[in-house]
């Protein structure tokens, strides 16, 4: 191609994605949910919706939001905590477990746990804890939690610090502020980077985060990348990698709400993981992630989404390998607080609001 084509082909694209963008159109594919969390997409059409006052539905093709489906663990909801993530095993076809992330309630206050089951009817059966977030603390914030499969069937989880307790993100004797691998009926697989470590939870595969509310696969190397609450600022994108500090407290671009005073500080620091990409000086509240795999939107393939909180929009950020090169916000005629954001196997784009009368929107150019 001669260099005025390439040129001429480069403003075409770029008019072309502008004008995807401007004309994006959210297709309601179903409505009245309370304050929905997070969406798995069944093989026969359906959808799994969490709802974080503790209810899962079931929500078929046309739209129809379900009763409640029965049999799961009691859920503590409260706050920033409840029913979270749901996915659905890799192998589900054969299996049929359906896994889920909570905050349960115990001895100490209440912590972030993981469950499988099996959908029968509106029923869960041959219900299963197969993780529990150690310890307990009394608190309704920084519960997480994104459950992400890696290609080798192994579960990723990822937890909070639980807001008070932040100094516990940098120790290995618990799970706060730690993202960890477990195997898919709760084993810890004899290669995560603490096995063997005196003292060190052997779930552990980082340490160092905050609040992680959204996680994927990247499509291209199968590593875990994931996007995290900073405090006031300095919400972080992030490629986690084995055995590696992702900072906080002790490195962070955010500042201590009301005062604006420096919390840590920023790096780079050797043995501290930088992030990709962060937010300064004020946060999006990034939550729900998703690489776009598909065709379905011209120029879009390759980009990585996030649905954001307080910036009531939804990122798609182009990457460059694995650098961030630009961010374009979406959706921000809704003004809506976007929790989750899913590629369907369909290869549509699929968002949830988080209000009382949450929505599951398709996206269409």
């Amino acid at each position: 191609m001669r260099p005025m084509q390439r040129l001429w082909f480069l403003l075409f694209a770029l008019a072309l994605g502008i004008a995807q963008a401007a004309e994006l159109k959210a297709v309601n594919v179903a409505r009245g949910l309370a304050n929905p969390w997070a969406v798995a997409f069944l093989p026969d059409g359906r959808y799994l919706v969490t709802e974080r006052a503790g209810r899962l539905r079931l929500v078929e093709r046309d739209g129809r939001v379900g009763e409640p489906i029965a049999g799961l663990p009691a859920v503590d909801a409260g706050g920033q905590c409840g029913l979270l993530d749901v996915v659905l095993d890799p192998a589900y076809a054969q299996n049929g477990w359906v896994y889920w992330s909570y905050a349960e309630a115990g001895e100490g206050g209440n912590s972030t746990a993981v469950a499988r089951g099996k959908l029968q009817g509106t029923r869960m059966v041959e219900v299963q804890k197969i993780f529990t977030q150690v310890p307990k603390v009394s608190s309704q914030q920084h519960c997480g939690s994104r459950l992400v499969f890696a290609r080798d069937g192994r579960l990723f989880v990822t937890l909070g610090d639980r807001f008070s307790r932040k100094d516990d993100a940098q120790k290995l004797d618990n799970h706060l502020g730690k993202i960890v691998r477990i195997e898919a009926d709760g084993q810890v697989p004899a290669d995560n980077p603490f096995v063997g470590t005196p003292g060190a939870k052997p779930e552990i595969w980082s340490l160092g985060h905050r609040n992680v509310q959204g996680a994927a696969l990247h499509p291209v190397t199968g590593e875990l990348w994931a996007s995290e609450h900073g405090p006031q600022g300095g919400d972080e994108l992030n490629r986690v990698l084995p055995g590696r500090n992702y900072g906080w407290p002790l490195l962070t671009f955010g500042r201590n709400y009301g005062t604006g005073t420096r919390i840590g500080e920023e790096g780079p620091k050797p043995g501290f993981e930088q992030p990709l990409k962060v937010w300064v000086p004020v946060s999006v509240a990034p939550s729900g992630m998703a690489f776009l795999s598909s065709d379905r939107y011209a120029g879009w393939k390759g980009s990585v989404f996030l649905g954001t909180l307080r910036g009531e929009s939804l990122l798609r950020l182009e990457l460059d390998g694995e650098r961030v090169s630009g961010e374009e916000r979406l959706l921000t005629r809704l003004s809506e607080r976007i929790r989750d954001v899913r590629q369907g196997p369909d290869g549509w784009l699929y968002v949830l609001t988080d209000s009382a009368d949450g929505r599951l929107l398709r996206l269409q150019p």
